[in-house]
C-alpha cells in the first residue's frame, strides 16, 4: 500500500491561507480519546509564531497590504517593518488600523511644511487623538529626526485666533510675524497647525515648538482695541 503524502502543519496553514491548498475538515474525535489539556504560554508562542509567518507570507505576495488590527501592527513589528513618522507617504499612514482621512491628511501637510514629528507625544497632540488610539500603532512607529532636535519649552495652552500680540511675541514670533498673524486670523481663522504653516509660512522650528502648547477657538478674533474714555 503507497505511503500517504503530508505536510508539516506550519507548512500546511501556510498554503492553506494562500489559496494553494483546500481546508480539511478535522475528523471528529473518537469518544475514548481524552481532551487536550489546555494552552500553555509555549502554545501561545508557537500561535504567535504562526501568525508572523502568515503574516510575511502575505507581505511577500502584497507589501503594501493593510495591517487589520493591532495583533498585525504588532507582528509587522517583528518582522521588522518601521513607518517613518516624518517621511512617511500616504500609503504608509493608511496601512495602519483606524487611522482616518482626516489625519492622513494633516500628518502629510505637517510633513509638507517641514515641520517634524519627536515622540509619539506630538504624534497625538497633532491628531489631537488621546495616547490610547495612537498606542496601537506604537511597534512600527519610527521617529527619526532630519537636523537639529527642538528644545523642549515650557507648556501652556495658548490659543492663537485670540493671542494677544504680546502673548504672540512670547511664543517667538517677531514684531511683523505676529501682525501678519493677527492680520491672516481676522482674514479667517486657523483651524490648526498645518494651515498655519501653509498660509504664514513660519520656520518649522517655531511651529514644532508649538506642539502641544497652542490650540484654535473656532471663530475670529478680530482686532484688539485698546479700552475706550472713561464716562
Amino acid at each position: 500500500m503507497a505511503s500517504r503524502h503530508w505536510l508539516d502543519p506550519l507548512a500546511r496553514q501556510l498554503l492553506v491561507a494562500t489559496g494553494q491548498i483546500p481546508a480539511s475538515p478535522s475528523p471528529a474525535p473518537a469518544a475514548s480519546q481524552q481532551a487536550p489539556p489546555p494552552s500553555t504560554c509555549s502554545g501561545a508562542s508557537r500561535e504567535d509564531e504562526i501568525e508572523r509567518e502568515l503574516l510575511a507570507l502575505k507581505l511577500r505576495q502584497d507589501p503594501s497590504q493593510p495591517l487589520r488590527d493591532a495583533d498585525a501592527v504588532r507582528h509587522a513589528a517583528a518582522l521588522g517593518w518601521r513607518l517613518d513618522v516624518n517621511r512617511a507617504t500616504a500609503a504608509d499612514w493608511w496601512r495602519l488600523p483606524g487611522i482616518g482621512a482626516d489625519q492622513v491628511d494633516l500628518l502629510l501637510r505637517l510633513q509638507a511644511g517641514g515641520i517634524q514629528l519627536s515622540d509619539a507625544e506630538d504624534l497625538h497632540k497633532a491628531l489631537g487623538w488621546s495616547a490610547a488610539q495612537v498606542a496601537p500603532w506604537l511597534p512600527v512607529l519610527a521617529f527619526r529626526w532630519y537636523g537639529e532636535p527642538p528644545t523642549s519649552p515650557e507648556r501652556s495652552r495658548v490659543d492663537l485666533n485670540r493671542a494677544s500680540a504680546s502673548t504672540l511675541l512670547a511664543l517667538g514670533l517677531s514684531s511683523q510675524q505676529s501682525q501678519r498673524l493677527q492680520r491672516e486670523r481676522a482674514r479667517r481663522p486657523f483651524q490648526d497647525l498645518a494651515e498655519l504653516q501653509e498660509r504664514l509660512q513660519l520656520p518649522p522650528a517655531l511651529v514644532e515648538r508649538w506642539l502641544g502648547r497652542v490650540r484654535f477657538g473656532a471663530g475670529p478674533a478680530g482686532p484688539v482695541l485698546p479700552p475706550g474714555p472713561r464716562r
